[in-house]
């Protein structure tokens, strides 16, 4: 968890492992809902727990080499990165499998809270 943007290339750099033939990555960005901008609030210390688990899941249930997630909080702008997941593997459908189960399972159970706001309004999703 980070307030601070990330650097996508260095990841995917990071992912790569002797034995791996595929890197998957998911990047997760601020996207026009004709909205200003959005906040994102977290329990960091429950995060934390969940991403840690969730990623031991993957390693353990998925035939991959490694995984890496960051994802951001704060106040972020149209375009802004806010999720990056890398996983390598030493084939294609097992880096897809697992960094799809990754990020569905961030998104159900990682405490991140979501505030659109836009010029008139402001409502949390």
């Amino acid at each position: 968890m980070t307030k601070d943007d990330f650097d996508v290339a260095s990841m995917i750099e990071q992912a790569k492992k002797p034995a791996s033939g595929a890197i998957v990555t998911f990047l997760g960005i601020v996207r026009d809902d004709d909205i200003e901008r959005i906040e994102l609030e977290v329990y960091e210390e429950a995060a934390l727990k969940f991403l840690e688990e969730i990623k031991d899941v993957a390693m353990q249930d998925y035939a991959i080499e490694s995984v890496d997630i960051v994802h951001r909080y704060g106040p972020l702008n149209i375009g802004d990165n806010i999720v990056l997941i890398t996983v390598s593997a030493g084939h294609r459908r097992e880096a897809f499998s697992a960094c799809e189960f990754i990020i569905e399972q961030i998104k159900e159970k990682v405490p991140i809270w979501k505030k659109e706001v836009g010029k008139d309004f402001e409502r949390w999703k």
